[in-house]
């Protein structure tokens, strides 16, 4: 079981007054250039596919695009530092919040790895459906499917991102990594030529909220964070850190790996939280 800390989880966010005039005069535009985005995707997805097949070479530039848009129409500014990562590659990156979507997704082109339930979730699955999110099944038993899908995915060219936490957090810590996908990385076909870059993933609260105002966690409900953060005056930053890339063979095991790329996530967390 996790503690929150001594505050525990914040009460539901309730808008009031002005509070609405500020979220309907960002998710507005937001939606709009939202949908209309997943519009022009699906139809040059279209186009894409008796082509490309399973490569995507178009489409995820209009997800970064639309991503980009929604975080400045939010204004929420995202500062990034580090090299990205090249060749054949998997990103870990810490898990604070829903935003972190908008926010990764504004600045390269990833697929993102999900759990498997989150593609029945309302607008939400038809999103990362449409966006290309690989959804799995954390269980030991489904690691040859994994395997197999990794291979593939990679094979085309596709840069996958995941949440090894396994939840979102307060963004005042980094959880343990769960290190199950990790195993698919040691298969033959991947280990000598694999690399991982983790990021360190750092919101910064808007002025006079409490360090915590980003994140989404216990039993938070999405809808009262949601209209929480879009009714702040003003929103905070999030700084991001690219870490060094390590290859898979430089180490013994999942385990291993997975606490080397956890330590480069807390580091970098706690380097922003003192």
């Amino acid at each position: 079981m996790i503690t929150w800390g001594v505050g525990g989880e914040p009460d539901p966010f309730v808008p009031r007054g002005t509070d609405w005039l500020r979220i309907l005069g960002r998710a507005v535009p937001m939606l709009i250039v939202t949908f209309g985005g997943l519009t022009v995707l699906l139809i040059c997805r279209l186009i894409e596919r008796p082509f490309f097949g399973a490569r995507r070479p178009v489409t995820p530039w209009i997800t970064r695009i639309v991503c980009r848009f929604d975080c400045w129409m939010l204004g929420l500014k995202v500062n990034i530092s580090g090299e990205p990562v090249s060749g054949q590659a998997v990103i870990v990156a810490n898990h604070t919040s829903w935003l972190d979507i908008l926010v990764l997704n504004s600045f390269q082109n990833i697929y993102f790895v999900s759990k498997a339930e989150v593609a029945s979730w309302p607008g939400i699955g038809s999103l990362a459906r449409a966006t290309g999110t690989v959804f799995l099944e954390r269980k030991r038993s489904k690691a040859a499917e994994h395997r197999a899908m990794f291979e593939t995915r990679l094979g085309h060219d596709h840069r996958l991102l995941f949440f090894p936490e396994g939840t979102s957090t307060d963004g005042l810590r980094v959880l343990p990594f769960k290190t199950t996908l990790f195993e698919a990385f040691f298969v033959d076909e991947l280990r000598e030529v694999l690399q991982v870059q983790a990021l360190s993933v750092c919101y910064h609260a808007p002025m006079g909220e409490p360090r915590q105002f980003y994140g989404w966690y216990g039993d938070m409900e999405f809808g009262s964070s949601l209209l929480q953060v879009l009714a702040v005056k003003s929103q905070g930053h999030v700084e991001i850190t690219r870490h060094a890339p390590v290859a898979v063979r430089d180490f013994t095991n999942r385990k291993a790996l997975a606490a080397h790329l956890e330590a480069q996530c807390r580091d970098g967390v706690e380097s922003f939280n003192l």
